[in-house]
């Protein structure tokens, strides 16, 4: 049940998120944050960059963020924090900008919010109610999700790699599910999760052959000497970062707002040790990804390297704690933000695996979601659901400007339910 406390954490998640990209200090979308120092060197001007903002941002909250966020009523970040960098770009670079952009930014926040509870309810009175059908959307991610880290191998490394690493998160997942439970006395039972297993074997075979990668030492010093005065303005802005970072921790203690779609929909199954979990994971993986870019560009990551996710999840139903330690962990993130980067240097491996992830978690999550839409809407309409979902994937190509591949399944379903609920009316279905 959504509280007062919730709609609070929201607005200010919203609000303080969209004053963090007014200012330039931090963005959500990884595409934005090396176009701020064009503007910063007045390369571009402010109505260019929040055009590129909108542009980078503005499909994926309406065609991924929210419509997975309405299957499961638990908000997923892209939902929230993409539109913060909308809003922070769209208004002045000045003090009033500031004050304009957290209004619009906490007003959305929990608008959005207020908005699912209603869009839940009026399924309800639909003549043909698509809820439970629109819930599969995110179904396939499940297990799918632990495809990506072998996807990131043979991207980073060659395909033999790739499928070793497919091959163990495959049989990790087998075993586990057989013989996963330890029965220690009447009243102790232990049951390992298979999904959570079969990503954590995938991540380490991941790790591993990235660490075994040996190269020139001194790169990410030298780029931390380069740019330390954009590192000294990240860690400047710590009040700000760690407000952030607090202020998000608390949202996922209260379990309304989730990092990405895999965590998203094991808190729907009620799985909340299994999605910090997989949080967890995911964070690791991106810490090169966001250390990298910020030490480049001088503008942090809006949740940082997503690690306060795990936390609020581990600090479940305590928002005052989960504050403060989501606080002080961003605030650890950005002043060991250059010491970090140096001692990545050892693993030259680790610090290229970030891009691999972002793009094999992209791959990995849009063709799930394009199975989701078509479970889903084969569920509403047996065989016009598969139709349906391949043919305007297809046609979506042809666009002169089409829907990045992540939007395509969920805006095909949730239009197919619409376009049921008239044939419906029209005594047509």
């Amino acid at each position: 049940m959504v509280t007062i406390i919730n709609y609070i954490l929201i607005a200010l998640v919203g609000g303080v998120g969209s004053v963090l990209a007014n200012k330039g200090i931090a963005v959500f979308n990884d595409g934005l944050r090396p176009i701020l120092p064009e503007y910063f060197e007045n390369k571009i001007n402010r109505k260019e960059l929040a055009v590129t903002s909108f542009g980078l941002s503005f499909g994926l909250i309406i065609g991924f963020g929210i419509p997975v966020s309405i299957g499961s009523t638990i908000l997923v970040a892209h939902s929230v924090l993409l539109a913060c960098d909308i809003f922070g770009t769209w208004t002045p670079h000045n003090k009033w900008g500031s004050v304009i952009a957290f209004g619009a930014g906490a007003a959305y926040g929990a608008g959005l919010l207020l908005g699912l509870s209603w869009i839940v309810k009026l399924f309800a009175m639909l003549p043909f109610n698509f809820f439970g059908a629109l819930s599969l959307l995110g179904s396939p991610i499940l297990l799918a999700f632990c495809a990506f880290p072998a996807i990131a191998v043979a991207s980073q490394h060659n395909y033999k790699k790739g499928i070793i690493t497919f091959l163990w998160t495959f049989a990790t997942y087998i075993l586990i599910n057989k013989f996963g439970t330890f029965v220690f006395s009447k009243n102790i039972k232990i049951t390992l999760n298979a999904i959570g297993m079969a990503l954590l074997v995938a991540m380490i075979c991941m790790i591993y052959y990235a660490a075994k990668i040996q190269g020139q030492q001194g790169a990410n010093a030298n780029l931390v000497n380069i740019f330390s005065n954009r590192v000294k303005r990240i860690k400047s802005n710590w009040i700000w970062l760690s407000l952030m970072g607090g202020l998000i921790t608390a949202a996922s203690s209260e379990l309304i707002l989730a990092v990405d779609v895999l965590p998203q929909q094991l808190l729907v199954k009620g799985q909340v040790g299994e999605a910090a979990i997989a949080t967890f994971a995911r964070a690791i993986g991106f810490i090169p990804l966001v250390f990298s870019t910020a030490i480049v560009t001088g503008v942090y990551g809006m949740a940082g390297t997503t690690i306060i996710f795990a936390l609020g999840l581990l600090l479940k139903g305590q928002p005052i704690v989960a504050f403060i330690a989501g606080a002080v962990w961003m605030w650890i993130e950005v002043q060991a933000l250059g010491a970090t980067a140096k001692g990545m240097d050892k693993f030259p491996g680790l610090r290229d695996m970030g891009e691999h992830i972002r793009t094999s978690l992209v791959e990995t999550i849009s063709i799930s979601l394009l199975i989701g839409a078509a479970i889903a809407c084969n569920k509403m309409a047996p065989n016009l659901g598969f139709f349906w979902v391949i043919g305007i994937w297809i046609l979506n190509k042809k666009l002169p400007k089409p829907l990045v591949n992540m939007a395509v399944g969920p805006v095909a379903t949730i239009l197919f339910g619409l376009l049921l609920n008239i044939l419906r009316v029209m005594q047509l279905f």
